[in-house]
């Protein structure tokens, strides 16, 4: 059982977090090309509302990642070990960062560009002062992820034979 628990848990990670990571992070660049474009470019606000959408369907496809590691470190016996609780001590921050920070941003800039906003105007504004963040709050969700990846693979200290 464990074993396919911890299958599902990995495939889960690939096929929903992987596209959140991929969307976080192509998304910074597509929005500066939109807001520069304006108008005149409607393809490249499509494309940034399409990655907004897909950052938030597969961010609340990915609860399903934690929710089955927990199920999986409970059926193996090692919810205590401290490299297990290091991972789920970062992939709380990671959604922390995902929700507080990349989302809301994302969501600035996709208003901006449906409101059709002037570089001058209030909404422009707005937008381009969260996007100075984005990249980084990207980079940081996108390193959180990592670290966990590699503690799950690594699991520093434990004793069930990897």
């Amino acid at each position: 059982m464990a074993k396919f628990l911890l299958s599902l848990h990995v495939l889960a990670s690939i096929l929903f977090i992987g596209p959140v990571a991929v969307a976080v992070s192509m998304f910074p660049r597509r929005a500066r090309e939109a807001l520069a474009a304006g108008d005149g470019q409607p393809s490249a606000a499509a494309s940034v509302r399409l990655l907004h959408r897909i950052t938030q369907v597969y961010a609340l496809l990915g609860i399903a990642v934690p929710v089955m590691g927990v199920g999986t470190a409970q059926v193996m016996g090692i919810m205590g070990q401290t490299w297990l609780i290091a991972a789920v001590v970062l992939t709380v921050l990671a959604a922390g960062s995902l929700l507080l920070f990349v989302l809301p941003a994302q969501q600035a800039v996709v208003d901006a560009l449906e409101a059709g906003a002037e570089p001058e105007s209030e909404g422009h504004t707005r937008a381009t002062g969260g996007l100075r963040l984005l990249p980084m709050t990207a980079g940081v969700f996108n390193l959180l992820w990592a670290v966990v990846a590699v503690l799950m693979v690594i699991r520093p200290g434990s004793t069930t034979g990897a």
